[in-house]
């Protein structure tokens, strides 16, 4: 029988390729076409603007921001359930809980998805980022390549990492800032075995996105003015503002979200976000899309390009109406991107949070200018991009990450100190109000979040139905002593029967401890029911609820050995400690050494 080519191919690598150098390999090879996906993206994206734009449309453009985003919107529901006919996640999220709940595995259609649907959302004006859709597509591939070559999960995980950073030096041409956010956002651990399959994907990356887009960059920014020590209050102050603004933005997207999930009908959610972003984008143009004009205008200090795009034809010599305007647009970019993700929109959260850094820190430098406070003038383009830190430290977390993508992208380190204190402020100041970026927050709520905590993350990969069982004897409440004796506890090698309804219902439970004394009494067991021996559990595990961690801690707030299992709102069989502990070591066991 001849082997398969493939086959044949994996025993050739096997036995001429050592496991290390392969990996950085694959890293390279992931690295390419996650720059090939950012690019794809990108143009896609650029040519349904254009298409939007064209001069048939560009007299009456005002008119379509209406419909432009229910448009696209419609288009992607469409294309999930009649062309993908699968779950399209939001990008990073969708990748955290594979990593989390999946050992790394994602889906073959998650590869192509988001290509097919980000640019459709954010050309026709869904008021979302591409970098999170960007990073899903990357990741998907690095997750199947790992697969296809039957590498163990711990390799998977670094190539799904790898595969990030490759997506984000390609869009932002800032390979180091890359590799700090796959460590940062994925929790990777970093060790020069993961270093170099990182810096590979990084490098092969970039110089894809140098290949297709030329020296073309995402953000235009030109240092013109250097950090004064004098200026150190303001930035300070600016960590304050820049954490209050990021918890606004992480509690107005929780909020939207939750109302969302209470409309079952996706018609209707299309309806109600759709309507909701082409008012908004209809009053407020700048809001419609991605909004990198937007905060390029903001970095070259161009804001009258901004004030001057609404329907209002605002064009204001008072700093203090721009301001209010800009206002608007820091408070209403918030609310558009989460009606975009409520109504189906497929994109991230990053690009918007660039946005909204950029904003607040330009409106923050042009109050201080005006309200008369200092001698010299603070300089906009520089708070404006080091408030983008601040929101990328504060909404998503990532303070390295956003200390050093604004240096790669000024091209030096002399906003660096600034940096420092407007991340570190409002990172930790947003991090005590809100305990997990906005990424990791649904995860982390069901306990499914891959942390360093090596003991969470072991009780966390552990699978449920591994430790729960069914081979208890059920009892019912109306079940004489000497029927329970027969039917029961002579027919049972455990101690312990959970007493159940006839519909399956837990109602309690009895021991062996409870009945001892009058098991022998012969002339109890026709006036002793079962529903007078019976009393509630230590506790109640709830299967579709409780985390590993959560049962972890029911066992240790109890003291009991066996807690009862609720599925569905009826009975499901028991966990005991024992098991537990022994699956728990096992897990550690595995998750060390793989």
């Amino acid at each position: 029988m001849t082997q398969h080519p493939f086959r044949k191919f994996l025993i050739w690598r096997l036995k001429h390729i050592p496991q290390k150098q392969f990996v950085n390999i694959l890293s390279a090879i992931i690295g390419l076409l996650a720059g090939l996906g950012a690019v794809t993206l990108k143009n896609l994206t650029h040519l349904i603007q254009s298409l939007l734009e064209g001069r048939f449309i560009k007299d009456i453009h005002q008119a379509f921001y209406f419909v432009f985003p229910i448009i696209g919107l419609l288009m992607v529901l469409l294309a999930i359930k009649y062309v993908i006919k699968k779950r399209v996640g939001h990008g990073i999220p969708s990748t955290l809980f594979a990593i989390s709940k999946q050992k790394g595995l994602m889906s073959r259609h998650q590869m192509w998805a988001s290509l097919l649907t980000a640019p459709i959302t954010v050309g026709f004006g869904g008021s979302v980022g591409l970098e999170g859709p960007t990073v899903a597509t990357g990741a998907a591939l690095g997750s199947n390549f790992s697969r296809l070559f039957h590498l163990n999960q711990n390799t998977r995980t670094l190539l799904i990492g790898a595969a990030a950073a490759g997506a984000m030096s390609s869009i932002f041409k800032a390979p180091i800032a890359a590799i700090v956010f796959a460590v940062e956002i994925f929790g990777l651990e970093l060790t020069m075995a993961s270093m170099i399959p990182l810096l590979l994907a990084s490098i092969t990356a970039i110089l894809t996105s140098y290949f297709f887009l030329g020296d073309e960059v995402l953000l235009h920014f030109q240092l013109n003015e250097k950090f004064e020590l004098n200026e150190v209050f303001f930035f300070i102050l600016l960590g304050i503002t820049s954490a209050t603004t990021s918890i606004y933005f992480s509690k107005i997207y929780f909020w939207i979200s939750d109302l969302f999930k209470k409309i079952k009908n996706p018609y209707h959610k299309l309806l109600l976000g759709g309507v909701s972003i082409g008012i908004i984008a209809f009053f407020i143009p700048p809001l419609f899309g991605e909004g990198y004009e937007t905060i390029n205008n903001i970095l070259k200090d161009n804001v009258n390009a901004i004030t001057e795009n609404n329907i209002f034809g605002l064009i204001s010599d008072n700093i203090w109406i721009i301001i209010l305007f800009l206002v608007g647009l820091v408070t209403f970019k918030v609310i558009a991107m989460s009606f975009t993700f409520g109504a189906g929109g497929v994109g991230g959260v990053f690009a918007p949070t660039l946005f909204t850094g950029s904003v607040s820190g330009y409106i923050f430098a042009s109050a201080i200018n005006h309200s008369n406070l200092l001698e010299q003038q603070l300089s906009t383009t520089n708070f404006a991009m080091v408030g983008m830190a601040g929101l990328m430290a504060g909404v998503l977390q990532a303070p390295l990450t956003a200390i050093f993508l604004i240096a790669e992208i000024t091209g030096g380190y002399d906003l660096f100190i600034p940096l420092m204190i407007v991340s570190s402020i409002s990172y930790l100041i947003t991090k005590h109000y809100i305990p997990h970026n906005i990424y990791a927050a649904e995860l982390a709520k069901k306990g499914q979040l891959m942390t360093l905590n090596k003991d969470k993350n072991a009780l966390m990969l552990m699978d449920i139905d591994t430790v729960i069982e069914q081979n208890f004897v059920s009892i019912t409440p109306e079940m004489k002593l000497g029927k329970m004796l027969k039917k029961a506890v002579a027919k049972s090698n455990r101690n312990l029967f959970p007493v159940i309804s006839n519909e399956n219902d837990f109602l309690g439970i009895v021991l062996l401890d409870d009945i001892r004394t009058i098991m022998f009494n012969k002339k109890m067991y026709k006036k002793v029911f079962v529903r007078d021996l019976m009393h509630n559990a230590p506790d109640v595990i709830f299967y579709d609820k409780d985390s590993m961690e959560q049962i972890m801690k029911k066992f240790t707030g109890s003291g009991a050995w066996n807690l009862p299992v609720i599925k569905n709102g009826k009975y499901h069989g028991f966990i005991s400690k024992s098991k537990l502990l022994t699956a728990y070591r096992k897990q550690l066991i595995t998750s060390s050494s793989s």
